[in-house]
């Protein structure tokens, strides 16, 4: 049953997502969060989980053809722009207005599903040390847990070396 059916209506970004999440058969709607999670340590502290356990959508804009670029990363991570650029082409920094155009979403809550045109997407291969990652559900109060395997299988994106090493 959907967890949020007898709750008042969401933001239409909430909204949107959880109809995604329910077509492609996801087991586990978006929870709304009472409090903002903006960021992925609002998320982490929210939700009582490590900071990298934070799935979280980085938008760049490939400068060949001005397409989004989402690259989902572990949340207590850097993405490595020369790297992602390596996989996909020359890009560049996405600014608000260019997100919201590309995703349908605000920064901050940008779901790596049910975007307004299909990005270009790659997953961090370091989501993998998790069971579970929390992903934002279109809005930054939202959020929804799946495992790297599922987040792989939703968004039909790769998984690749994505980011910067971490600091020892």
């Amino acid at each position: 049953m959907n967890d949020t059916a007898n709750l008042p209506p969401r933001p239409p970004g909430f909204e949107h997502v959880s109809r995604v999440l329910e077509t492609l058969g996801h087991p586990h709607a978006p929870r709304w969060l009472e409090v903002s999670a903006r960021t992925a340590q609002e998320a982490a502290e929210a939700l009582g989980i490590e900071v990298g356990q934070i799935a979280k959508s980085v938008i760049f804009r490939r400068q060949a053809d001005d397409a989004a670029v989402l690259v989902v990363t572990s949340g207590d991570r850097r993405v490595d722009e020369k790297k992602v650029a390596a996989l996909v082409g020359a890009i560049g920094r996405a600014d608000a207005d260019f997100v919201k155009a590309s995703t349908g979403f605000s920064i901050g809550g940008v779901s790596p599903v049910g975007h307004a045109t299909k990005p270009v997407t790659l997953i961090d291969r370091d989501l993998c040390r998790f069971d579970i990652v929390w992903a934002a559900a279109g809005h930054a109060n939202g959020v929804f847990p799946l495992t790297p395997a599922e987040l792989e299988l939703l968004t039909g994106a790769p998984v690749a070396d994505v980011v910067q090493e971490p600091a020892r």
